[in-house]
């Protein structure tokens, strides 16, 4: 599975990134892709991901981002209790029940 996430400037994200890498090689998911991008960058990645979450911190673009995506991937924004404690695992399982369970 390739799961992009997207913030401000791509970079709030990234320590989020790292503990889904780590809780998705726990869990024997070696072929997920997990990056960030900048906000900017979604339209230039469509297609090159199967489920798109947000930062809680711009969570005021999900209509707009929803209309970008246009249904070729589900998109949400990460759960900010999730976020804020850099939970990788539950941000995983977001990620795996948005996509439809895929594990």
């Amino acid at each position: 599975m390739r799961i992009m996430l997207a913030c401000c400037a791509g970079m709030s994200t990234s320590l989020v990134v790292s503990k889904m890498q780590e809780a998705a090689k726990a869990q024997g998911k070696e072929d997920y892709k997990i990056w960030a991008v900048e906000q900017g960058e979604i339209e230039h990645e469509l297609g090159n991901f199967d489920v798109l979450l947000l930062g809680p911190q711009v969570r005021h673009i999900l209509r707009k981002v929803n209309k970008i995506v246009d249904g070729k991937a589900p998109v949400d924004v990460i759960d900010a209790v999730a976020y804020g404690r850099c939970d990788g695992a539950a941000v995983l399982a977001q990620a795996e029940k948005l996509a439809g369970g895929e594990k």
